[in-house]
C-alpha cells in the first residue's frame, strides 16, 4: 500500500509539473505561405531560431535518392551575401550554436543564439531560403562531405547497415525503402539543373515553418520576421506528397548479415501505424514497457535474469506515413542468436497474453509524462516541437496537450496493438553475424586445400 501511495504522489507531481510548464505561443502565416510560430520566454537570454522544411527522403523521386540529406549539407554553402563556407563561423563567432538534420519526412535547421543576436539568426535563415548557393563548387565539396559521413557513421560502424536493410525489405517498392543517406550513385549522376529544380520545389516559404522560441518580444519579432522573410517569393512548383502503403510481405522476411562484429545481433522490425494515430501512442507506451530503463521487461528478463543478451531494447521508428517498431539485441558470449530471438518473442507474447499490473502501468505512465516534460525543457526543444506538431499534426498546441493522448492509452490498448502489429507475418528479422562465421563458396574451399 505504501509503494502504491508513493507512485500516486509521484504521478501527481509530474502532472503538476506538466501543467506549470504550459507553453504559450502565437502563430500566423505570411502572404508567401511561410508559417510562423513564436514562443516568448524571458527567463534566460537565449533564443532559438528554427526552420523546418517539409521535405525528406520520401519526397525524392526514384533515381534521385539522397537529395534531401545532400541539401541539408549543401545549404550551408552560403549565399551571394554570405561567403562560401562561413555559415558556421558567423554563428559561432556570435556566441551561438547551429546544426541540421534530415529524416524520411522533413529537414530541420536551427541556431541557438544569445537573444540580442536574434536578427542575425533570421538573416542567415532568410538567406538560405531566398538564394542558397547551388553551384558546381558547392556540389563537389558536399559530395565528399556526405560520402565521408556515410563511411564514418554507417559503412565503418558495426551493425549500422541495419536501417537500410530493414526499411528496404519492410517498405520495398515505396519511397520509405531508401534511407535519408540515399545513393551516392544517384547524387553523382545528378546534374546542376536537377539540384536547382529540387531546391525550387521544396525549399520555399510555402513549404516551411519558422519557429522561434526564447527571450524575445512578440511584436518586435514579428517586425523582424516581416523584414527578412516577407519578400521571399512563394514557390510555384507543385510539391509532391507521396501516399505510402506498406506492401504485403508475404510472411516473415529473414536475412543473415555478415559484418565486422564481435557479438551476434538480432534485429526485428514490425510495420506500425503512422505517428499521431491512436495506435501510435499505444506503441510508444509498449516500447517503454519493454525497454524503458533498467527495470523494463527486456532488461530484467533477458539481460539480468537469463543473461542471454549484453544489450536488448526497442523503439518505435514512427513516420508520417507509417513506421517500424524495432527490437534489437546483442548476444552474450556463450549464447546464440536463436536463443535471444526466442527470448525477445517470449516477452512480446507476454504482453499479448498477460495483464499488465496496476503498479507497472502506473510506473509506465510516470515515465511517459517525465519524458514528455523533458523533451520541452530547452528553447531548441520547444522550437522543434512547435514546428513538428504544426507540420505533422496541424496543431501546434499539442505541445501542451499531447500528453493527454498518452494518458488515454489503457492497458488493454497496449495488449491490443501488440497483438495487431507484433506478428510474424508483419516482421523483418536480421541476424548480424561475424564475418568469420560466413561459409566460403565451394570453389574457395577447394583453393584453400
Amino acid at each position: 500500500m505504501r509503494n502504491t501511495l508513493i507512485l500516486i504522489i509521484l504521478f501527481a507531481a509530474f502532472g503538476s509539473l506538466a501543467q506549470e510548464k504550459r507553453i504559450d505561443f502565437v502563430e500566423y502565416d505570411l502572404d508567401n505561405g511561410l508559417h510562423v510560430i513564436l514562443h516568448q520566454d524571458n527567463s534566460t537570454p537565449i533564443v532559438n531560431v528554427a526552420v523546418l522544411y517539409h521535405v525528406g527522403s520520401k519526397n525524392e523521386p526514384e533515381g534521385r535518392t539522397g537529395f534531401a540529406h545532400f541539401f541539408e549539407h549543401l545549404m550551408f554553402e552560403g549565399s551571394p551575401n554570405i561567403e562560401r563556407g562561413s555559415f558556421f563561423k558567423i554563428i559561432q563567432n556570435a556566441g551561438g550554436q547551429l546544426n541540421a538534420n534530415t529524416s524520411f519526412d522533413r529537414t530541420f535547421y536551427y541556431e541557438t543564439l544569445p537573444s540580442h543576436q536574434l536578427e542575425l539568426g533570421l538573416y542567415m535563415e532568410s538567406e538560405r531560403m531566398l538564394h542558397a548557393k547551388i553551384d558546381s563548387t558547392g556540389v563537389a565539396t558536399q559530395k565528399e562531405v556526405v560520402k565521408e559521413e556515410k563511411r564514418t557513421r554507417i559503412d565503418n560502424q558495426p551493425y549500422m547497415s541495419f536501417q537500410e536493410k530493414i526499411f528496404g525489405k519492410a517498405y520495398e517498392g515505396t519511397p520509405y525503402s531508401w534511407t535519408p543517406i540515399g545513393s551516392f550513385e544517384d547524387i553523382d549522376n545528378a546534374t546542376e539543373e536537377d539540384f536547382k529544380d529540387f531546391f525550387d520545389t521544396f525549399y520555399v516559404p510555402n513549404n516551411a515553418t519558422l519557429s522561434i522560441a526564447g527571450d524575445i518580444e512578440i511584436e518586435e519579432t514579428k517586425k523582424l520576421v516581416e523584414k527578412y522573410f516577407s519578400e521571399i517569393p512563394k514557390g510555384t512548383k507543385e510539391i509532391p506528397r507521396p501516399e505510402i502503403e506498406a506492401p504485403d510481405l508475404g510472411g516473415e522476411v529473414r536475412e543473415e548479415v555478415f559484418d565486422n562484429v564481435q557479438l551476434p545481433g538480432v534485429f526485428q522490425a514490425y510495420r506500425m501505424a503512422e505517428q499521431g494515430s491512436d495506435d501510435y501512442y499505444a506503441m510508444q507506451m509498449l516500447t517503454t514497457l519493454l525497454s524503458g530503463g533498467q527495470s523494463s521487461r527486456f532488461q530484467k528478463e533477458i539481460v539480468d535474469n537469463k543473461e542471454i543478451a549484453a544489450f536488448v531494447g526497442s523503439f518505435p521508428f514512427a513516420l508520417e506515413e507509417g513506421g517500424l517498431f524495432i527490437s534489437l539485441g546483442l548476444v552474450n558470449v556463450g549464447n546464440t542468436p536463436e536463443e535471444l530471438e526466442e527470448a525477445m518473442i517470449e516477452e512480446i507474447d507476454r504482453v499479448k497474453n498477460e495483464e499488465i499490473s496496476d503498479r507497472e502501468f502506473q510506473k509506465l505512465q510516470n515515465q511517459i509524462e517525465n519524458d514528455f516534460v523533458s523533451s520541452n525543457s530547452t528553447m531548441r526543444g520547444i522550437a522543434e516541437s512547435l514546428a513538428d506538431y504544426h507540420v505533422y499534426y496541424g496543431d501546434a498546441n499539442l505541445i501542451n496537450s499531447e500528453i493527454e493522448r498518452y494518458m488515454a492509452v489503457t492497458k488493454e490498448d497496449i495488449k491490443r496493438v501488440a497483438k495487431k502489429y507484433l506478428t510474424p507475418d508483419n516482421r523483418v528479422t536480421l541476424y548480424y553475424l561475424p564475418k568469420s562465421a560466413q561459409q566460403k563458396p565451394d570453389d574457395e574451399k577447394l583453393d584453400d586445400q
